[in-house]
């Protein structure tokens, strides 16, 4: 079961912005990396942007990079991720969870999920 929960998503129109909040429960975020992910329509769940611990390094695929924005609040436990620019593409549920970050991927480190948050982008 997640330790997770996601909230934030919505419906927008093209071009307009939202912020999505990953919280924690039941254990202090600090000492991981986290990251976010979403599962379009009829696709598999893909690493979008993590965050190492410390914030020392994030990462970006690049469908979202120059228009998404990893954040994390470890006294309020808390993973935010900031898009702006949004596109229909972009359309999905998004998840958060442990990950693995690599030079420029972010790989889930377990396979347990949360409810996610819908985004929805259309006119």
């Amino acid at each position: 079961q997640s330790q997770f929960v996601e909230s934030g998503g919505g419906l927008v129109q093209p071009g307009k912005s939202l912020t999505l909040s990953c919280v924690a429960s039941g254990f202090s975020v600090d000492h991981y990396a986290i990251g976010w992910f979403r599962q379009a329509p009829g696709k598999e769940r893909e690493g979008i942007s993590c965050i190492t611990y410390g914030q020392e390094s994030k990462v970006y695929v690049d469908s979202v990079k120059d228009r998404f924005t990893i954040s994390r609040d470890d006294a309020k436990n808390t993973v935010y991720l900031e898009m702006s620019g949004l596109k229909p593409e972009d359309t999905g549920v998004y998840y958060c969870g442990f990950v693995v970050v690599g030079v420029s991927s972010c790989t889930a480190l377990l396979e347990e999920w949360g409810q996610g948050t819908q985004v929805t982008v259309s006119s």
